[in-house]
């Protein structure tokens, strides 16, 4: 993209900040949803994996998330719009070629490629969309391209179930599909959407502050907390319960088919109700799911679980208006990268350990589960974005 592209057409519908967040969200949403609802078939009945190999693989697929605070370096010499096309590329192709990769050390390879464009794309996507949209818009837009990916993730899991159970797909071929039209969108992009400018120009050093402290610690909590549902609780239905791709595909399909309808409606709420009250729900339901899941022994039941507990991750929005709110608009973009490599500490250690701990008991992965949803409830009590609100009024007086 050159610089003349800066200022061509700007009022055009489709050329706007929110058109390329959504599309690119269409782009992650086709490749990852597509890598993630693959890979526990994938990996147990092309590569024989255990609890272990899985505890593994998803450890180093969550390495590059704990380097995400790397991105504000990059951005010393890259426009912030121009790494997220470049992290698109990165994802796509990685996972365009992990189906000829069916073994540890390939899988393990082709992952961490996957990852790094996928993390420093999640890093720049929530910079960008807190500096592009305004504190009053940002609770509906963001609920809106909550709503967007889950149509994207319908049709990549409507494909895969389409294409196993009446094509008998193999793995490779559907991985290409699937990262290959990611990447076309990614060139499209890249050729013929405008470079939007920056609203406040952004800190290009690290930039941690005690009065995040709060946003760090739930942050934190959130990433714990979603590593045991992505690693184990798929990994939970196939095993367990015997799940098939296509069993696995309609469960997702089910995920985002409601989040098409409940995403910006929990937006729009956040907005009403305020963060604290959001995150409060959020937590005593992930409670209950968390100890369901430790205690469950029927399919149905795993099931109407696991897509309770796809729904919480929508409220999720209400940590990143919080920042937002409590945030010199500066500070974002640097933020963006802290908060990233803040979600994956716990991302590094707790799949390979649980994944030692689930061969020997599956269920204290999901009581431990629930202990981290119980310390962000209590957490989540000091969540108060008044005073900062006062605050920023009498800066601006």
């Amino acid at each position: 993209m050159s610089e003349s592209q800066v200022l061509s057409k700007p009022e055009h519908p489709l050329r706007t900040p929110f058109v390329f967040l959504a599309l690119s969200t269409l782009i992650m949403t086709l490749s990852f949803s597509g890598w993630m609802a693959l890979l526990n078939n994938f990996t147990i009945e092309a590569a024989n994996f255990s609890g272990a190999e899985i505890g593994m693989l998803q450890s180093l697929r969550e390495v590059p998330g704990f380097l995400a605070f790397t991105a504000v370096f990059i951005l010393l010499i890259v426009k912030e719009q121009h790494f997220a096309l470049i992290s698109l590329a990165l994802l796509t192709v990685g996972v365009a070629a992990t189906g000829f990769f069916p073994f540890e050390y390939g899988l393990y390879a082709t992952t961490v490629i996957m990852s790094t464009g996928f993390h420093y794309y999640e890093t720049i996507n929530q910079s960008l969309s807190l500096q592009w949209f305004t504190k009053e818009e940002a609770p509906s837009k963001l609920g809106k391209l909550l709503s967007i990916k889950s149509i994207g993730a319908l049709v990549v899991y409507g494909f895969i179930w389409i294409a196993f159970s009446y094509f008998d797909m193999q793995f490779k071929h559907a991985y290409l599909i699937l990262g290959g039209l990611g990447l076309a969108i990614t060139l499209w992009l890249w050729l013929f959407m405008p470079v939007f400018p920056q609203k406040v120009i952004q800190h290009k050093h690290l930039v941690i502050r005690k009065r995040y402290s709060l946003y760090y610690l739930l942050t934190f909590l959130s990433g714990a907390r979603r590593q045991i549902f992505v690693v184990f609780a798929g990994f939970m239905m196939v095993e367990k319960f015997g799940y098939s791709v296509a069993d696995i595909s309609m469960l997702y399909m089910l995920n985002h088919l409601l989040n098409i309808y409940i995403a910006p409606k929990i937006g729009n709420w956040i907005g009403r109700v305020g963060e604290r009250k959001a995150l409060t729900l959020e937590y005593i339901g992930l409670i209950l799911v968390f100890s369901g899941y430790a205690l469950v022994e029927n399919a149905d039941i795993a099931a109407a679980l696991y897509v309770i507990d796809h729904l919480f991750f929508a409220m999720a929005i209400a940590i990143k208006t919080y920042f937002q709110k409590i945030a010199d608009p500066q500070d974002i973009a640097s933020n963006a990268g802290v908060s990233f490599t803040i979600n994956h500490i716990a991302a590094v250690f707790i799949p390979v350990l649980f994944g030692m701990l689930w061969l020997y008991q599956p269920s204290w992965v999901f009581f431990a589960g629930a202990g981290i949803a119980l310390c962000s409830l209590i957490a989540s009590q000091w969540v108060n974005t008044d005073s900062y609100k006062k605050m920023h009024a009498e800066a601006i007086n």
